[in-house]
């Protein structure tokens, strides 16, 4: 079944740029000993000075009473169960996944699979694929991505800037993948072994 595209004037919660262009997963500097001291936590309700990603321990003391989701990863990619966003954002069109049984959905915008390989192969030949980076998609979905989904939500509501989102993040991802933002392959040459040395004058 087709999901219908409906035009969205929602407005975007203050958190999701900043939970989009966070970097998780660092050592927490304010528990540098702790076993438990990746910085994978989000507060909903904080603004300005405290750091958007933190740790277990700093839930615990600065957090106890706010909104807190969790990030996890999944192949290198930042995700997050849908039963912790979907009360509190419009998820709508937003390809999902099962992992480790919960349902899961990525953040950014990931790399789209290059070159020769199965996976590349079933990419190309998925029916669906995201409306803004291209990518393939599983299901008859809109966006790969929350990143993705905003990005059309700023288009719908009229912000010129639409494509600059994640911080470029993802561009330079896709970038490094040999992809753009339209999926179109980036011509790839050979990189040199090495400097090349010239025969001496002299034997």
């Amino acid at each position: 079944m087709m999901l219908r595209r409906v035009a969205s004037s929602t407005p975007v919660p203050e958190w999701l740029e900043t939970l989009l262009t966070t970097r998780f997963f660092l050592a927490c500097g304010a528990h540098p000993a702790s076993p438990r001291n990746e910085c994978n936590m989000f507060c909903l309700d904080c603004r300005g000075a405290p750091p958007p990603a933190f740790c277990y321990y700093c839930r615990a003391h600065r957090h106890a009473s706010h909104r807190v989701i969790q990030i996890r990863r999944s192949s290198y990619h930042d995700v997050v169960r849908v039963s912790e966003v979907e009360d509190i954002l419009d998820i709508t069109g937003v390809q999902t996944y099962v992992i480790n049984s919960a349902r899961v959905l990525f953040l950014n915008e990931r790399p789209q699979p290059r070159g020769a390989g199965a996976a590349a192969g079933k990419a190309a030949a998925s029916p669906y694929n995201c409306e803004i980076c291209g990518r393939a998609l599983l299901d008859p979905f809109r966006f790969c991505s929350l990143g993705c989904k905003l990005v059309d939500t700023k288009r719908s509501n009229g912000h010129a800037a639409a494509g600059d989102v994640d911080g470029g993040a993802g561009n330079e991802a896709a970038a490094e993948a040999g992809g753009s933002n339209n999926g179109a392959a980036r011509p790839q040459g050979r990189r040199r072994k090495g400097i090349p040395q010239r025969a001496p004058f002299w034997s």
